[in-house]
């Protein structure tokens, strides 16, 4: 098996944990997450674990956090979410079916840093300008700040072409596990291998570090993000969803 359970329990924390919401606040074992702006992971509540008694209970205190804050109210659950037949209970609450991602991971192996990326402890101005060029609008200024958060240890990658960024990534990592996060090329370089080359510099130093399993999340309607990653030899190993409710 290419991830038991507890590997997917595991990557969802470190995804949850590599992109950290500006304010937060633990109900009932839920994360509730709030950062103003677009971005969903950074608006939503983590469903890894509950440890409460009362699901209703709890997710009557999230609406209420997120409507003082007038805005969405969003869920983010994925195939081990807790407690089991929260999604009925969303269901019946009416919340709407979202965006849905793919949680794909690969085996890591030893390999070479490719010559025409580098890697940095932190990102400068062109992997900014590649990778918040590639979000929406509603997201850039809030990304911003969330990239300011990302926690140690962590490696920046920008893949270089006649001088210029053409494609960055970022990899966060928790022991043996590590996630990957801002992958973006920019739109005149496209096809040219810039992505992958990120990708291979990834898990070389992911290697490095004695990870076995290197992971990431791509939205599912993507498809030629899907294609990449499969070629490079990631599977699927979760379904994630969110749920909004006005």
């Amino acid at each position: 098996m290419l991830a038991s359970s507890d590997d997917v329990r595991a990557i969802e924390r470190l995804h949850v944990r590599a992109w950290p919401a500006l304010e937060t606040a633990v109900i009932s074992g839920w994360l509730w997450r709030y950062s103003g702006g677009g971005s969903q992971r950074a608006n939503s509540v983590s469903t890894v674990h509950f440890s409460g008694n009362d699901p209703a209970a709890a997710l009557d205190e999230v609406e209420a956090r997120y409507r003082a804050r007038g805005v969405p109210i969003r869920i983010h659950t994925y195939d081990l979410t807790a407690p089991d037949g929260l999604t009925g209970l969303l269901q019946a609450r009416r919340y709407g079916e979202g965006e849905t991602t793919a949680t794909m991971v690969k085996r890591v192996s030893a390999r070479e840093i490719p010559t025409d990326v580098e890697i940095a402890d932190a990102g400068d101005a062109a992997w900014r300008d590649i990778y918040l060029g590639a979000v929406t609008a509603n997201r850039r200024a809030t990304n911003a700040k969330i990239l300011d958060a990302v926690p140690q240890p962590c490696a920046w990658f920008s893949c270089g072409r006649n001088g210029q960024t053409i494609a960055t990534g970022l990899c966060v990592a928790d022991g043996d596990l590590a996630v990957v996060e801002c992958m973006a090329t920019h739109p005149d370089a496209r096809r040219q291998g810039g992505a992958r080359a990120v990708l291979a510099a990834i898990e070389a130093w992911a290697a490095r570090r004695g990870v076995r399993a290197l992971a990431l999340q791509a939205v599912a309607g993507n498809l030629p993000a899907i294609a990449l990653y499969r070629g490079f030899g990631f599977a699927p190993v979760a379904t994630n969803r969110f749920w909004v409710k006005n």
